[in-house]
């Protein structure tokens, strides 16, 4: 079932069974979202960004709200940061959860343990850095929630490894994919939405990509979010994230890698064949998707039925375009909150 709902003007309150699990009142819930914009244009920020070894990287993720929480990890895309998340932060904070936001690999102050390791950008990878990163915080399972490349990833740890999720909110729906799927031509409008995939897979694009990455970056917030009017304080804070020295070897593999151009590890193989059959996911869960989101997004017709579980849509109309956590942060928090409770 598909629910249309403006941010602008639907006041945050959780359902009856997200509030019993946190043992909450709607009351708590009423007075996070009163508390917290509704979009981004500030100067806010996170407090001290914390480290940990965590499988082949050293993970810097910010962390908000209790201790003994119950626990949320949001999952930022390419070319945002751990900042699209500013705003849902306080509100699942206050609303009770241990809210877990990671740098993926190649942003910020996560950074390879080793010289030697391919700057690898396949989604599998992605995928075992971060049950990695709950290993290493004795994280058993977490509600996931994520856009962009962070939805595939959490579409991927809720489908191969469903123990550890307790709950999903993927922006866009089902992102599962595999290097066969991505060799099928699309019909000329929707590959043209793609041009800066065919871009990267030559030797100018990568090289462009490295001159240009704050304006290329920027270029895409705008073409991806059309009618965010985000100022160049927002965008400065989350672009500092890509001055890490892995940022474009690994932005760039993982574009080549979904046209086949570039090899993965044999260590992420099996997990990649398994992808490669659109495995199911029965676990509870909202997908999300805003009215004017200009990047490439599939129908949520096209993928309702990869959800076995219990799925709710819910489509965010004022404007709102990729960046939803962003743009619509008592919406993106009040899924997480809602599928939880229904977890």
């Amino acid at each position: 079932m598909t629910q249309m709902i403006d941010p602008h003007r639907r006041r945050f309150l959780g359902i009856a069974a997200g509030t019993a699990a946190l043992g909450l009142g709607a009351i708590d819930l009423a007075r996070a979202a009163t508390e917290a914009p509704q979009s981004s244009a500030t100067s806010a920020s996170f407090g001290t960004i914390k480290q940990i070894h965590a499988g082949v990287l050293d993970v810097g993720y910010a962390e908000a709200g209790p201790a003994t929480g119950p626990v949320a990890i949001l999952l930022h895309g390419w070319p945002y940061d751990i900042h699209s998340f500013v705003d849902v932060a306080p509100i699942l904070a206050q609303a009770g959860y241990r809210v877990i936001i990671p740098y993926l690999r190649g942003y910020g102050s996560t950074n390879f343990l080793s010289s030697e390791t391919l700057r690898n950008g396949e989604p599998g990878a992605l995928a075992v850095d971060i049950i990695a990163l709950m290993d290493a915080l004795e994280i058993k399972k977490a509600v996931l929630a994520g856009f962009d490349w962070g939805a595939r990833t959490c579409d991927i740890i809720a489908a191969l490894w469903p123990e550890r999720c307790r709950a999903l909110v993927s922006v866009s729906g089902y992102l599962i994919s595999s290097q066969a799927s991505g060799s099928a031509p699309l019909p000329p409008a929707a590959e043209l939405q793609w041009w800066y995939q065919f871009y990267f897979a030559t030797e100018r694009g990568r090289a462009g990509y490295e001159k240009y990455t704050h304006d290329f970056a920027k270029l895409i917030w705008k073409l991806a979010s059309p009618q965010w009017k985000f100022d160049d304080a927002t965008f400065d804070r989350s672009a500092k994230a890509f001055e890490n020295k892995d940022h474009v070897a690994i932005s760039i593999h993982n574009y080549r890698w979904r046209l086949g151009l570039a090899q993965g590890e044999a260590k992420y193989q099996e997990i990649e064949q398994k992808l490669a059959a659109s495995p199911i996911i029965s676990l509870p869960t909202i997908t999300m998707e805003g009215d004017a989101n200009g990047a490439p997004h599939p129908d949520p017709s096209a993928y309702a039925k990869k959800f076995s579980g219990r799925h709710d849509h819910r489509l965010i109309t004022g404007g709102i375009g990729h960046n939803l956590p962003q743009e619509a942060p008592q919406a993106f928090a009040k899924a997480v909150i809602d599928v939880d409770g229904a977890a």
